[in-house]
């Protein structure tokens, strides 16, 4: 059996002051039919990350709606997580060695997984690369023959042949997949159903949820910050795509004009990316002896609250992504209020609108321009953060994620 992922209660009727009637008598309706209906999440990690904070949030609410919603997690030695981070890479693009024997350790696992797979299911999704094989090696005698759904977070639009070949054949068998956007599918790449899904947040999280200035200014001033100065933040993994060394490139442009600025890059360290402790190590090089840099982690005790604060003090918030898929992220600033300044990549433009909401920028020196703008232009960086706000409110919240998977699963019914 794989591991079973224990979720707390949540009630969508609690969304309603944020959302609106009419945003939860259309969920209601859409899920009528649907109650009692058997669904299961699958991914690779139950911290860290974007896809497990929607899933905290996702699965209590399909069970509010009275289905019967579960969050399973599947296992992996630390060279298959070193695989699937290689899967990952190669997928967005990057140009990697994919071996005979990477091929076979996952395989061997995504057998292993589905042979651990149990239960009868309505509908079945998988996410992301690490376990795409599950319904390959399910067969077709799985349970009472589920409705299996292939939900891709990253940007496969360009991908590394040698990755996307391979996977191309287990990821046909799949009855749906879901996108971040339509240009994200692969080449070659179709489906029966296709349902572009942007990911959400969730604005009653421990994270998102409104923090009293002084409270999170108290928060953050424990991790050695000095909220009387300027503050630049960065939330994201220590990821080559997410340019932790090019934000501090554009901070170090920034502070010979403004000496007294800090920068926080603050990042989560996921069970299923040991890449990324080497990645956080080339980090901490890059800044040097700069103490006005802070490189935090839940390592540190940096949990959701704390990230919370951080993009509730900060003055700026970063998003320099080269590669994206969505970057959540950038939508939990917004929601705090605070426009982003965000790589021009992947679903960043859907929620950054240059101008209006924040900033799209294409290099460090653009980076650090826009970073001096917002300094000196705080009724600007207020008017912009107040737009972003409402942009999230209408398209990004979990509220839209959740109906949105409900009329999948609704033309997945009805088919």
């Amino acid at each position: 059996m794989l591991q079973r992922v224990d979720v707390e209660e949540k009630r969508l009727d609690d969304y309603h002051p944020i959302v609106g009637e009419e945003v939860i008598a259309e969920i209601r309706c859409l899920a009528e039919p649907l109650r009692s209906a058997r669904v299961v999440h699958v991914n690779a990690t139950a911290y860290g990350g974007g896809v497990a904070e929607i899933l905290q949030t996702l699965v209590p609410l399909m069970r509010d709606l009275g289905m019967e919603a579960e969050w399973q997690v599947i296992e992996g030695s630390d060279a298959f997580f070193n695989v699937t981070k290689a899967c990952h890479n190669g997928l967005q693009g990057m140009d990697l060695p994919f071996t005979d024997e990477m091929k076979a350790v996952w395989r061997r696992y995504n057998e292993r997984n589905a042979a651990r797979f149990e239960g009868e299911y309505d509908f079945v999704i998988v996410h992301d690369p690490q376990p795409a094989g599950l319904r390959y090696y399910q067969g077709d005698g799985a349970g009472d023959r589920p409705r299996w759904i292939w939900r891709c977070h990253i940007d496969t639009s360009h991908p590394n042949p040698a990755y996307w070949d391979f996977f191309v054949p287990y990821l046909t068998l799949y009855d749906a997949g879901v996108f971040t956007m339509e240009q994200y599918v692969g080449p070659g790449l179709t489906f029966r159903h296709l349902a572009i899904i942007p990911p959400t947040i969730d604005p009653l999280s421990p994270k998102n949820r409104p923090m009293e200035p002084d409270r999170a200014r108290g928060i953050v001033a424990r991790f050695g910050v000095d909220v009387d100065r300027p503050l630049i933040t960065q939330v994201s993994r220590f990821d080559p795509w997410k340019d932790p060394l090019g934000v501090i490139d554009a901070y170090r442009i920034v502070k010979r004009e403004v000496p007294e600025v800090q920068l926080a890059l603050v990042g989560s360290m996921a069970s299923d990316d040991p890449e990324g402790w080497t990645f956080l190590d080339r980090t901490i090089r890059h800044a040097g002896e700069d103490f006005d840099i802070h490189i935090l982690h839940n390592f540190h005790g940096v949990g959701p609250v704390e990230v919370g604060a951080f993009q509730t003090v900060s003055d700026v918030i970063v998003q320099k992504s080269i590669r994206e898929g969505f970057g959540l992220v950038v939508a939990e600033a917004l929601w705090k209020g605070k426009p982003v300044i965000g790589g021009n990549a992947g679903g960043i433009p859907l929620q950054v609108i240059d101008g209006q909401t924040g900033f799209l920028v294409d290099s460090v020196k653009a980076c650090a321009d826009r970073i001096l703008y917002l300094l000196r232009h705080p009724e600007e960086s207020a008017r912009m953060g107040a737009a972003g706000k409402e942009h999230v409110r209408r398209n990004f919240l979990i509220t839209r994620h959740l109906r949105d998977y409900l009329a999948l699963f609704r033309r997945l019914t009805e088919a």
